[in-house]
């Protein structure tokens, strides 16, 4: 099983392909989408849009895992995330991929335990976990831990025992 994992957002998209095969897990590419603050909000989305594309082109993911929508205070940055989410979703489903979404406290219990963690735990438990040589960016770092939850939730995701929603 190979899992493409999105934690979108307009100017650092993180994303990561993890494999599970025989019970083991690894990273096979994590990293993020790094869009400029001078680059304006069409282009970064155009940006991940298509790096997500040749992720998928490159990887073949058997399926991709993507954060839930958070609560957020401001409307402008909920329709940025939004519409940041939206074009990593159309990569995904233009190639014909199930897509999985995970609520942030559903993946931060899931590595860590804890459904409150912060960013810096996520991180090292990736690590951890994925027995990494180097911590990865905050961004990365949720990505690998969506992918790591959709693949130990694994089956029960699919057929719909957990709170995973298919979209």
């Amino acid at each position: 099983m190979r899992v493409l994992a999105i934690d979108p957002s307009l100017r650092g998209t993180g994303f990561a392909i993890l494999e599970s095969s025989h019970s083991k897990v690894r990273a096979l590419a994590y990293g993020t989408v790094k869009n400029r603050a001078d680059l304006l909000p069409s282009g970064c989305l155009v940006a991940i849009h298509e790096r997500i594309k040749d992720l998928i082109t490159e990887y073949q993911p058997d399926c991709v895992a993507v954060e839930g929508v958070i609560f957020v205070q401001s409307y402008r940055t909920a329709i940025t995330l939004g519409a940041a989410r939206g074009v990593a979703i159309l990569a995904a489903a233009g190639r014909g991929l199930p897509i999985y979404e995970y609520a942030p406290r559903r993946v931060k219990q899931s590595v860590v335990g804890q459904g409150g963690a912060q960013k810096s735990q996520v991180a090292f438990m990736v690590r951890a976990l994925l027995g990494l040589t180097e911590t990865p960016t905050a961004d990365a770092a949720d990505a690998l831990a969506i992918g790591l939850t959709h693949l130990r939730m694994g089956e029960s995701a699919a057929l719909g025992l957990i709170q995973a929603e298919r979209i």
